[in-house]
């Protein structure tokens, strides 16, 4: 989409967050949690206002040279 819609102005670029810490996480076991914090290298969840974040940069004029991007937020979970 990104390159479809690129010389009409129109940007398309993903976010793709890893674990964020949202309500529910009421519901899931210690051990659950822990086994998913496991897998993230920064040791954390991330935070709703970090995803916030990403997408007020990415539909800012700051970010307006960037389009068919996949921006990750995994805490380094996807490391290639």
């Amino acid at each position: 989409l990104g390159k479809e819609t690129a010389r009409s102005g129109v940007r398309v670029n993903c976010v793709t967050p890893a674990a964020v810490r949202t309500p529910i996480f009421e519901q899931m076991t210690q051990q659950h949690i822990d086994f998913m914090l496991s897998k993230i290298p920064m040791g954390r969840f991330g935070g709703v206002d970090e995803i916030a974040a990403m997408v007020a940069w990415l539909s800012s004029e700051e970010c307006s040279f960037s389009t068919g991007a996949v921006f990750d937020l995994s805490g380094g979970r996807a490391v290639y």
